[in-house]
């Protein structure tokens, strides 16, 4: 790992991001005051469209993330009792506050993870929506009056929280998905530690720097930055009463197994591999452009993505060939162009691995449909880690690129018979997290969504989100929901009340 002291080998300064200081280093939250890890040691982000490193990120070890475990703790005691009103005005002062710096916090993490600015800012933008709708939802958190059945007792219920959260956010929405965590558990009354992925950690300290000027107490929000031994000690220390992840199904089992020694609440937004199924009656214009959205929104860096494409035989040429059409005419390139849709992938690792399934894909004989080109054999593109849109005709059932999710721009192309056929299909997989269905008839809507082993099914739409709405996977894609009152439900216990009145 590379400290602050140790020389760095030169690399042109790029001229895409004047207000960033390549060689500011950062430091972390604890207990309200930014400092530097205990070791000094330090690690470079890295900007996936210039090639390049910049800035220095504090190292937290064992006893840095022990003194944030400590610092939350000692937060909880007043901040769990802190009248609800007050906690809303924070969080409703802290939305105002991103919005007022939404353009810097979106440029942020295009200059971290590569994703477009069109993206990052709408991104962004939830984020100030999170904070503001769970600053609302907290007025309302309060229990229910019951009538037992055993005579001469009364009975009412109450919501309290849960104590200190570990919050582990992931690089590819870096401040969208984190707010998912971090709002709902302040608005219920909880403190949090949080570890943002080394790949974006600087929007994460830039947002905890927006909710100290809010007037966040101090020890109620905690960073850590760091690698995933950061993270792993986090999840271990003995301090932290829950943990909310979202990252891969490998890493949130390791998490799960952990907390299940300790009985700990969880909630866990884990990977995916969703289907979009378009039957012959669909309106096939707008299906094949949800097709397209479903592989390239993200840069297909998104457990949401449609990476598995289901279309019924008798449509089945038709659909292909308008959605290679679209395609082709999907613009990769700076993510700061707005006319951009196509960013790089996030890092070096996460190109490899794409790359690598499109190696796997030949290796399988898949029949390729579009794209399937990479770095600078994609036209046009001098610079930067890109991966075309792809996508693959897989009639094997048994090919890793129809089953594995790739998190990258390609797709797996599927036939299917009648309605039965499909629903088997789109849940051979072990991932439930979200699908899609393409029809007219109401009735086969209705009837096909219930069978759909998914947290989340859209109905002639495609990533449709709203901060109101729960969010979440079944079978291998989770535990619990995200977003909606259901979020602040999964940052409280209940705690039931009994009354003899004689």
């Amino acid at each position: 790992m590379m400290t602050a002291q140790q020389p760095i080998a030169a690399t042109t300064q790029s001229t895409r991001f004047p207000e960033v200081d390549r060689d500011q280093t950062y430091e972390l939250l604890i207990n309200g005051a930014w400092t530097p890890s205990l070791s000094g040691e330090t690690f470079r982000c890295f900007d996936p469209y210039d090639d390049l490193e910049w800035g220095h990120v504090p190292v937290a070890g064992a006893e840095d993330v022990a003194r944030a475990v400590d610092a939350a703790r000692h937060a909880f005691t007043t901040w769990s009792v802190t009248p609800a009103l007050t906690r809303s005005s924070i969080l409703n002062r802290w939305a105002q506050l991103i919005m007022e710096n939404l353009e810097t916090l979106a440029r942020l993490q295009v200059h971290e993870n590569g994703k477009t600015i069109t993206e990052m800012r709408g991104a962004t933008g939830s984020v100030a929506n999170s904070a503001e709708y769970f600053g609302h939802l907290s007025l309302g958190a309060v229990g229910s009056t019951l009538e037992p059945f055993m005579p001469g007792h009364e009975a009412w219920t109450l919501r309290q929280p849960i104590g200190v959260i570990a919050a582990i956010a992931p690089w590819n929405n870096p401040l969208g998905l984190l707010g998912w965590k971090l709002f709902p558990a302040l608005a219920a009354g909880n403190t949090i530690v949080i570890k943002p992925s080394e790949i974006t950690p600087v929007s994460t300290l830039f947002l905890a720097r927006l909710g100290v000027e809010a007037g966040i107490p101090a020890g109620v929000v905690n960073i850590v930055t760091g690698p995933g031994t950061t993270g792993a000690a986090l999840v271990k220390h003995p301090g932290i009463d829950k943990i909310a992840f979202t990252g891969s199904t490998a890493t949130g089992g390791a998490i799960a197994e952990i907390a299940a020694r300790r009985f700990l609440r969880t909630t866990l937004e884990l990977g995916g591999k969703g289907a979009q199924i378009v039957f012959a009656d669909a309106d096939l214009d707008a299906a094949s452009s949800s097709l397209v959205t479903g592989i390239v929104a993200g840069t297909g860096q998104a457990c949401n993505a449609g990476s598995r494409l289901l279309v019924q035989r008798a449509v089945y040429n038709e659909v292909i060939d308008a959605v290679r059409t679209k395609i082709g005419q999907v613009r990769i390139g700076d993510p700061l162009d707005p006319a951009s849709i196509i960013g790089p992938l996030a890092s070096r690792p996460q190109f490899e691995k794409v790359t690598g399934y499109l190696d796997l894909a030949r290796d399988e004989g898949c029949e390729l449909i579009a794209g399937g080109r990479a770095g600078r054999d994609v036209p046009g593109i001098e610079t930067g880690r890109f991966v075309e849109p792809t996508l693959y005709a897989t009639p094997d059932e048994r090919s890793r690129i129809r089953r594995e999710e790739i998190f990258g721009p390609v797709g797996a192309v599927i036939p299917f018979d009648d309605e039965d056929d499909a629903i088997a299909i789109a849940n051979e997989t072990e991932y439930g997290l979200v699908a899609g269905l393409w029809t007219k008839d109401v009735s086969r809507a209705h009837r096909a969504s219930r069978r759909l082993e998914s947290g989340v099914v859209w109905i002639n739409t495609w990533r449709a989100f709203s901060t109101n709405v729960p969010f979440g996977g079944m079978k291998h894609s989770g535990l619990g929901r995200e977003l909606g009152p259901d979020a602040l439900n999964e940052y409280t216990e209940t705690k039931s009340i009994w009354l003899g009145v004689g």
